[in-house]
């Protein structure tokens, strides 16, 4: 279950396989810790008896959910709100609009190949990975030319054994794996066409019957059908047609009449090949009826030059396709001299063509904020008037609390608001207020809303006199979530502070608190330095964001992700010493956070804000993945395979 999580964010990102197994083996030692002590040294008594508390009453169920809920609702708040202060870019602005920064651009190729390729090699090929991306493209802030060379990476590669890595190159145009079936050198202008089906005419149609009766009558067929395939060639010659691209094996007479014609001939194109070079040219297969009536081909497109290329004794088909799209095309050449390093080259290319295709796009943010606005108060809600003024209705509602004996210092209106499974005496965090897109959330959908305090739907009237109606479901609806409670059971909080709110708070009459979705994104492009800064960044938000929580689950959470994160640059900074040891470099990454000063790096290079939260994110769904198992039954034999054999990449 693990390498299958870790091979789908391969998939999405190209990059974090180790982090990921280390990232989740230290969550993994976090909760055993949280589990097995009574004690935790890095927790306050409060969230110490917390701890204690899911020991003994919870299961690791309750953990993982608690863990996605802290991943879908308060993670990206903490990314959008604080780690976006310390956002660099690869994109340079200009007057003429956003252009990609070739220095940035190799500064995040040199970190990214730094351990996926040998040290000898590893300048080389970011620079020669940094010439290709230019190379390929036409305007320089196109996310379609990753998405592009990232599913058509197989066509666009070509590997060369037996050659010293320094001879890798890149080519103009397009390389086919293939020789030509029949090559003709032409001049001037050349024009192409795409075929699906076989060229030669069949002696019937499917479905019906031909009767020979004698050989005179084959060889009478025969010939019809090489004088009808002459005079499709000498049609397609005729429109200036030099190159014949076939999806099919097309027949020896198709490959002769060909010759005669001077047309090139290159057939059994893959379905992958074929698209590719419709998707760069735009150009639709040459329909069988166009040829066959004899009219003008409009299905054609010119080409830059078509010659064969020889690497070592492979000789390839060689295309200089003339691109309509944003796409230049330009192939790769990556030689080595054993099969096992022009693999690992390759691999680590087209991973790198992974991580620019997420780097160049948006990143999307989705998360739960509370908020105060203003509102007018419902029916049941009991209207006090202000401190300077008095009333008959305020005076009997004064008796009521006086003979429960509660004093309230404060005329202010009182609610409660029924939640899902959470007791009276927590809180619930109020999030800062951020200006993005809110969508509002239903209240009868949300989980961190507290229990009424009774299971009896207490109001106030309009009259001011207190009633008590029962609920017969047991269940309030969105509707009489919101009610007023009598005195005995009034629980008053001074001050619960500036944007938190209590189960009971005290509240204006014309304000209210609504949890609403908000929608952000991590822009395409964003980075951040190597050398473990996004995760000491993120331990020193995250460990800010426990102190201010008032749910202890949600401290407990926090906590136990920032410690996880240190332990990744603890591990890059292992082998360092002096002002280059991790506790120095932490040191002096706090003090530049609590200062306002930015953050130094002792490595060059950058890293993908969006790869990290990524990765952050996909390993805290495979930790509830782990948290959600019941039992591991061990069984003598593996299970057969019903399905398709794992391709190298899940391998």
């Amino acid at each position: 279950m693990i390498v299958e999580c870790v091979s789908s964010h391969l998939k999405k990102t190209g990059d974090g396989a180790k982090t990921f197994l280390i990232f989740l083996c230290h969550l993994l030692r976090g909760l055993r810790a949280v589990g097995g002590k009574e004690k935790d040294s890095l927790t306050a008594k409060s969230i110490q008896s917390h701890v204690r508390h899911w020991k003994n009453c919870c299961q690791w169920k309750s953990i993982s959910q608690a863990l996605l809920t802290f991943q879908t609702q308060t993670l990206g708040c903490i990314v959008d709100q604080y780690l976006s202060r310390h956002y660099l870019s690869v994109f340079s602005s200009s007057a003429e609009g956003r252009t990609l920064c070739r220095h940035s651009l190799e500064l995040l190729l040199e970190a990214y190949f730094c351990g996926r390729v040998g040290r000898n090699n590893h300048r080389f090929i970011s620079q020669l990975m940094c010439d290709y991306v230019f190379k390929c493209m036409a305007c320089e802030s196109g996310v379609e030319i990753f998405e592009l060379l990232d599913n058509c990476f197989v066509e666009l590669n070509v590997g060369v054994t037996g050659l010293p890595v320094s001879d890798s190159r890149i080519v103009d145009g397009l390389v086919l794996p293939r020789d030509f079936s029949v090559y003709c050198p032409a001049d001037g202008a050349i024009k192409m066409v795409i075929v699906t089906e076989i060229l030669q005419p069949l002696f019937v149609s499917s479905g019906s019957e031909f009767v020979l009766n004698s050989e005179t009558q084959f060889q009478a067929s025969q010939c019809w059908i090489m004088d009808r395939m002459k005079t499709v060639m000498k049609h397609f010659r005729s429109q200036n047609i030099k190159l014949l691209l076939s999806s099919v094996k097309q027949p020896d007479l198709v490959i002769y009449c060909a010759r005669l014609n001077s047309i090139s001939v290159v057939d059994c194109l893959s379905s992958e090949e074929v698209s590719l070079v419709q998707r760069i040219t735009g150009l639709s297969p040459c329909a069988l009826t166009e040829v066959a009536s004899q009219c003008e081909i409009s299905d054609s497109t010119l080409l830059k030059f078509c010659k064969p290329l020889i690497l070592r004794s492979k000789r390839y088909v060689h295309l200089g396709l003339i691109s309509t799209c944003a796409f230049i095309p330009h192939c790769v050449v990556l030689c080595g001299p054993v099969l096992g390093l022009v693999q690992q080259h390759e691999r680590a290319f087209h991973g790198a063509f992974r991580m620019l295709r997420q780097l160049f796009t948006d990143l999307d943010l989705n998360y739960i904020i509370e908020t105060q606005e203003q509102c007018n108060p419902g029916p049941l809600v009991y209207d006090k008037s202000r401190e300077s003024t008095h009333s008959p209705e305020t005076d009997t509602y004064q008796d009521v609390v006086a003979k429960n004996k509660t004093i309230l210092e404060t005329q202010t209106h009182l609610e409660v608001y029924s939640g899902l499974g959470a007791s009276d005496a927590e809180l619930i965090r109020g999030k800062p207020w951020s200006a993005h897109k809110e969508t509002p959330i239903d209240p009868s959908q949300t989980d961190e809303i507290l229990k009424c305090l009774s299971p009896e739907k207490i109001g106030i009237t309009d009259n001011r006199e207190l009633f008590i109606e029962n609920n017969s479901t047991g269940n309030p609806t969105a509707e009489d979530t919101r009610t007023e409670i009598s005195s005995e059971h009034l629980q008053v909080t001074d001050n619960p502070g500036e944007g938190y709110m209590s189960p009971v708070t005290h509240k204006s009459p014309d304000t209210c608190t609504s949890r609403d979705l908000c929608s952000s994104a991590v822009p395409a492009g964003c980075v951040l330095p190597v050398g473990g800064n996004f995760e000491m960044l993120m331990h020193y938000y995250l460990l800010n964001h426990a102190k201010q929580c008032r749910q202890s689950d949600e401290s407990v959470i926090s906590i136990l992700i920032a410690d996880a994160l240190l332990g990744i640059p603890k591990i890059l900074y292992r082998a360092k010493k002096g002002k280059d040891s991790f506790p120095h470099v932490y040191m002096q990454s706090l003090h530049a956070l609590q200062t306002s000063q930015l953050m130094g790096s002792g490595q060059s290079g950058f890293e993908s804000v969006a790869g990290k939260y990524q990765l952050l994110t996909s390993v805290l769904q495979c930790l509830v993945k782990i948290l959600t198992i019941d039992l591991i039954i061990n069984i003598k034999r593996q299970p057969q395979k019903t399905g398709d054999q794992e391709s190298e990449d899940e391998l």
